[in-house]
């Protein structure tokens, strides 16, 4: 009998091996390693984002147009504290104040878009000037990123302790009276002497302008009997009111105000179009990251919501509006358009 074959012998050097053994011989590591890069691929940029610093990293400078202790710098202390609070950063305040807020705006409008600098301006510099001043350079509508429409001030119709009893006798007195009205105003291009216009322009422009130097000198000349009229907010005139040394006969906004419950808006008062108040609005330069505005006009608005903080801006005079970035962004462009139609067609014009 020949010898038993072994159990396990060597292959055959010459018999080539079976197509399964390469695939699980040579191939393993070549797979793996594009399966690996695929999987890199995939996940790498979720990596980056997840490794970038959530914004702010560092304290955020808010530029208010106008001088320390202004309405700007109030509402921010009403509001930022809670915001910071929120987003775990400080908010500074930055007054750079001249030629009628235009330094400060320009400052924001040529800023770095890194979401570290910010506006806080009334009606004036986003809807008013760049149609009042010929050698403004830029234009807020267009080279700034609406954040939110914080609060408003409505203006009030004001006359003497003596004068007319509502906005439409005074009306008809000034119809009756060519030229023997004037109105007064803190100075040329305010709200104020827009809102003067207006009424104005509904009795043939027969009223007189006269501009002064500022909210205290106006209401000392109207104590006087110097005017007749003016258009003021309700801080302005608060104490007067209160002690009866003026009147006022309406508010010339869309609903009435707390602290003059009895006094009727424009639009009660037969004139719907005498809408008129200043507004605060906290954007961005241009080219801000859009979810940087959208997480900042969520937190600022949050904060808004609380009672006790709108609470806090009817305090002084403001309405809260709480107007998101878009909603924002339409408000101040139908301002600007509303502001231009009026000021060109009375041809005024002022030089910084």
């Amino acid at each position: 009998m020949g010898m038993a074959q072994p159990a396990c012998t060597l292959s055959n050097p010459d018999k080539p091996k079976p197509k399964e053994t390469r695939m699980f011989t040579t191939q393993p590591m070549r797979f793996f390693r594009a399966a690996s890069a695929i999987a890199l691929l995939t996940i790498s940029p979720w990596c980056t984002w997840a490794q970038t610093p959530e914004w702010p990293t560092k304290p955020v400078r808010i530029v208010s147009p106008y001088a320390a202790g202004g309405v700007g710098d109030v509402l921010f202390r009403i509001i930022g504290p809670a915001l910071e609070a929120k987003l775990g950063q400080r908010f500074l305040m930055d007054n750079k104040t001249g030629a009628a807020g235009n330094i400060g705006t320009a400052e924001v409008v040529n800023a770095k878009p890194d979401g570290y600098t910010f506006l806080i301006a009334p009606t004036a510099n986003y809807a008013v000037n760049q149609h009042l001043f010929g050698n403004l350079n830029f234009d807020p509508v267009t080279q700034l990123d609406a954040v939110v429409t914080i609060s408003e001030a409505p203006l009030i119709a004001v006359v003497g302790p003596n004068g007319p009893a509502s906005l439409k006798e005074l009306a008809q007195m000034v119809r009756s009276n060519p030229g023997k009205y004037n109105y007064g105003s803190p100075g040329a291009g305010s709200p104020t002497h827009l809102a003067g216009v207006s009424f104005s322009q509904l009795h043939g422009n027969t009223m007189m302008h006269i501009a002064y130097r500022g909210g205290p000198p106006m209401v000392m000349a109207m104590l006087a009997g110097d005017v007749q009229l003016a258009f003021p907010t309700v801080t302005t005139v608060a104490t007067q009111l209160k002690a009866g040394k003026l009147k006022a006969v309406a508010v010339m906004g869309n609903q009435r105000v707390a602290d003059l419950p009895g006094v009727p808006t424009t639009i009660e008062a037969g004139f719907p179009d005498l809408l008129f108040g200043n507004w605060w609005v906290l954007s961005a330069p241009k080219g801000t990251d859009p979810k940087i505005l959208s997480r900042l006009s969520t937190e600022v608005r949050a904060v808004l919501a609380d009672p006790a903080v709108r609470a806090k801006l009817a305090e002084v005079g403001q309405t809260t509006l709480a107007l998101g970035p878009q909603e924002s962004s339409n408000f101040v462009r139908s301002e600007s358009t509303r502001f231009k139609t009026l000021i060109e067609r009375n041809g005024i014009k002022l030089e910084q």
